[in-house]
């Protein structure tokens, strides 16, 4: 037997499918990914919101 899974296109299809990826119609300009301002924006949001959370104990006398 093997391994390779049965088809689910025919030929002819999966060639249409394969010009339509490669023609460029649903292609989007992205900026690259950066990692490092993810992670800057996700501390000052978690940092933002710790001190909200402490502003509103002392506020209400908790701490």
């Amino acid at each position: 037997m093997s391994d390779t899974p049965p088809k689910k296109l025919s030929d002819e299809d999966q060639a249409r499918v394969e010009q339509y990826l490669n023609s460029g119609v649903n292609r989007v300009d992205r900026r690259p990914f950066r990692p490092w301002l993810l992670l800057l924006v996700i501390l000052v949001v978690l940092t933002l919101l710790s001190l909200l959370s402490l502003l509103i104990a002392r506020a209400k006398g908790v701490v």
